[in-house]
């Protein structure tokens, strides 16, 4: 079956149950899987960040701030950032509810299309295997990964303390990610194969956008952005 986009039009699910449909919905869906190989020049990343000394896990209403960047030939080439207003409480599993439509926006506010999109959220590590950075990728139609520092559901042993190591993460047997050491002497980030994408194609990626930091290249520019953002500078 061929790819088909059906968030391209319309809005976000604004109730947990149109969002739970839509989750299934996409997770079934047949995705022609993106590859380096169809080329890796320009990739974004897209994080939102929220007021400092917050309590509790996170209210409707509570204000946020997203940012995109895009990284073209290894360069910081574009900003993208919006702040608003959170549509939900925080709930796991739900997030789309709360930050998808800022993110997106964010995403849109970019000059140029990247090959690739990298999301602070999950991917398949999720109660229906279609978590944000699933979701951003069907309504952006962009190939998308997910980048965390904790899994959500997903278990799995710690990897080698080399650059590069990586160690399976599964939900009841099924691999739906990895932790990948990106940097020595670092705690690994957990890697989402999320929209177009597979776990081989998702490390790759990863680390050829990490530098000598721990955190991504286009990510940790969105969220440096975010945070300037929130700062009103």
């Amino acid at each position: 079956m061929a790819c088909s986009h059906l968030m391209d039009v319309g809005i976000w699910p604004e109730t947990p149950d149109e969002l739970i449909r839509l989750q299934r919905q996409v997770a079934a869906m047949a995705q022609p899987p993106w590859t380096i190989d169809d080329g890796l020049r320009a990739v974004a990343g897209c994080w939102i960040c929220h007021p400092k000394g917050r309590e509790g896990k996170g209210a409707a209403g509570d204000p946020c701030w997203a940012a995109a960047a895009l990284i073209v030939d290894g360069s910081l080439s574009a900003i993208g950032t919006v702040a608003g207003e959170c549509a939900s409480d925080y709930a796991a599993g739900l997030l789309a509810l709360r930050e998808g439509p800022l993110l997106e926006e964010a995403v849109r506010r970019l000059p140029g299309r990247p090959d690739v999109l990298l999301v602070n959220a999950t991917g398949l590590d999720h109660p229906r295997r279609a978590g944000l950075a699933l979701q951003l990728g069907a309504k952006l139609s962009l190939p998308t990964i997910g980048v965390t520092r904790q899994p959500l559901l997903a278990d799995g042993p710690l990897p080698g303390e080399e650059r590069g190591a990586t160690a399976l993460m599964r939900i009841d047997g099924e691999v739906v990610g990895c932790r990948l050491r990106t940097r020595r002497g670092t705690m690994p980030l957990v890697v989402h194969p999320a929209w177009r994408t597979q776990l081989d194609t998702a490390i790759a990626v990863i680390l050829a956008v990490t530098g000598s930091r721990r955190t991504p290249e286009p990510l940790r520019h969105a969220r440096r952005a975010a945070r300037t953002a929130r700062a009103g500078l």
